[in-house]
């Protein structure tokens, strides 16, 4: 099984790692689908709006709602992280190099979102990248069979393991 995870210490490095890598990979000529994650601060207190990037030229899903100044909890809005999973599984489809998805968080743990696209792109044969959170670290790796690999959070260490799970290393 070619799987691999990585995790940046600071938040929202693992995103900025993983859009970073993408580019990388769009300049060697790799076809990569998945997401890569975009967040944007909105000013004071309210926390940052949270989109996806779909690989590799987009459309951008908003994958977080608004639920006002005061409230605490989840904000994924769940309908529009499906939607992006339905694209990135058209997109596994038409044919790519490489899976990445930004986050193996609460919904892959509970089994929905984006698990049976990385299962799908495991069956075909396709390499995976996970973003992980280490909140569902324990998930992930027992959905990976314990089999992922863990790589350093470094563009150049990623992009090593990229290259030689597609064989071009």
């Amino acid at each position: 099984m070619n799987i691999a995870c990585t995790a940046a210490s600071g938040r929202g490095d693992t995103d900025l790692l993983l859009a970073s890598l993408a580019e990388r990979l769009a300049e060697e000529g790799l076809r990569a689908c998945g997401t890569v994650q975009i967040n944007t601060e909105r000013g004071g207190e309210e926390p940052c709006d949270m989109d996806v990037r779909l690989l590799p030229d987009g459309p951008v899903v908003r994958i977080s709602q608004s639920l006002g100044p005061n409230a605490r909890g989840c904000r994924l809005d769940p309908a529009a992280l499906e939607t992006a999973v339905g694209m990135v599984s058209q997109h596994l489809e038409a044919g790519t190099d490489l899976l990445i998805v930004n986050k193996f968080g609460k919904h892959e743990a509970d089994g929905r979102g984006f698990r049976p696209v990385i299962a799908e792109a495991l069956a075909r044969g396709v390499p995976v990248l996970v973003g992980l959170n280490r909140l569902n670290s324990e998930a992930f790796h027992e959905f990976s069979g314990h089999e992922a690999t863990e790589l350093a959070p470094d563009v150049e260490t990623l992009l090593a393991w990229v290259k030689s799970a597609c064989g071009r290393g």
